[in-house]
This record gives structure tokens, C-alpha cells and sequence, in this order.
């Protein structure tokens, strides 16, 4: 099996280096897919000096900004594996779960994981109750259209065989991407399996991106994606 971690970069200087190096320590055969979403820090310059480095790093640049969904749209378009698995360039996922991710799909019981946050993981960071609030509430609203019973929709940690990442076409350009892949996901029909996975939140200081107006656009987002297309 081989391994593509599509990653998502955005003035991520602080954290990209050390999140490549905790990747390339998980024991797979894989590749990295880097998009750098139009970055205005040095994350151009450390994306160059990490593609050089590992043989395994491949590198991505738009030079207009397309949000998340959009880095993640052209990360999987460029793919060579037989598993795809999304990751935050920050540190509030851990690699280390890699292996709990990947278990239910090479038993040949799964199709897509999903890693929860709220599943008791071995540690979280005790974090914003309003965002946590809010995550549930959305995850929620999720499960009402598209009758899974996930218990974190919004999850950084997404994982797909090949066969259902080639077919998600990915169209939101923000945070919305979450709910749109789920509910694809979910009118596929595919097996859905969660994992409970640690998690290490920023807060707003430390960089945290999301916010209230993402909330609304989520809620759209899972009509729109469930109901009209």
C-alpha cells in the first residue's frame, strides 16, 4: 500500500517543517503533497527547501489564494496512491495516529475513517467550549441529511481509499470542503468507520483560522451538498 498525505499549506512557517518531519517518521510507503494556497510568509522558501530534501515531497503553488478546498481539490488531483489521507500543516494533528486511521481500510472493513476528536482519544487539549459547541451542533446537522452518526463531521483527518477520493470533485473553496466531502461521501454508500484520534486545538493567538461567519457557511454548505447536488 502506498500512502498520499495531501496537505493543505497556509502562512504555515511556524509548524510546516516540524509537521513534514513527523510525517516522514510514520513507517508507510508514501508520498506528501504540498499545496501552498498563495502563502504571504516564507512558506514558499521552506516548502523549496523540504521538496529538496525529501525525495518523497511533492510541491504545489497557487498564486491565487482558493482556501482550503481548493489546496485540497488540487492535492488530490495529483495523487499517486492507493490511500489518500488529509493533514493540517499546523500541529494540532498528530501523526502518530496514522496507524489507528489506517487499520480499518487495510482489514478490508472500510472505505473512508474518519478521526474523531470527541471519541476519547489518548489526550486532548482542553480547548473553546464555543468551538466545540459549535462543532457538534454542525456535526449534528450533518448526520440529519445524511443519516450517518459520526460523531465529528469537521475533522482535519479524512481517509480515503483511492477509488472514492478520485470520485469526491471537490468544488467548495472554504472551510465548507468538511461537509461537502461527508456528504459525497454519504450518497456514495461507501463504509464509514471512525477512530478516536488525539488532538492538540490552537487557539486564536497560536494561529487558529476558523471562526463564527465559518460556522455559517458549514451550515449551508450541508444543505446545499445533501440536498441539491
Amino acid at each position: 500500500m502506498k500512502l498520499s498525505i495531501v496537505i493543505p499549506v497556509y502562512n504555515e512557517e511556524r509548524t510546516l517543517e516540524e509537521i513534514v518531519r513527523r510525517v516522514q517518521q510514520v513507517p508507510y510507503e508514501k508520498e506528501l503533497v504540498l499545496v501552498d494556497d498563495c502563502s504571504k510568509d516564507g512558506t514558499p522558501r521552506i516548502m523549496a527547501e523540504l521538496a529538496q530534501r525529501y525525495p518523497n515531497v511533492r510541491t504545489f503553488r497557487h498564486e491565487v489564494n482558493q482556501g482550503k478546498g481548493g489546496a485540497l481539490a488540487t492535492g488530490f488531483s495529483k495523487v499517486s496512491g492507493d490511500v489518500v489521507l488529509i493533514q493540517d500543516a499546523d500541529l494540532e494533528y498528530d501523526p502518530a495516529d496514522y496507524p489507528a486511521l489506517l487499520r480499518p481500510i487495510l482489514e478490508g472493513k472500510a472505505d473512508v475513517v474518519f478521526g474523531s476528536r470527541f471519541l476519547g482519544g489518548a489526550y486532548a487539549r482542553v480547548h473553546l467550549f464555543w468551538h466545540y459547541v459549535g462543532n457538534r451542533m454542525l456535526t449534528l446537522a450533518s448526520n440529519c441529511f445524511t443519516n450517518l452518526n459520526l460523531t465529528d463531521m469537521e475533522t482535519c483527518y479524512k481517509v480515503f481509499k483511492r477509488e472514492v477520493a478520485d470520485k469526491l470533485d471537490i468544488r467548495s473553496r472554504t472551510f465548507a470542503v468538511e461537509p461537502e466531502i461527508t456528504a459525497k461521501v454519504a450518497k456514495m454508500r461507501v463504509r464509514v468507520y471512525e477512530v478516536p484520534i488525539t488532538y492538540a486545538g490552537r487557539d486564536y493567538s497560536e494561529g487558529k483560522k476558523i471562526g463564527l461567519k465559518d460556522a455559517f457557511i458549514a451550515l449551508w454548505a450541508i444543505v446545499r451538498w445533501s440536498l441539491f447536488n
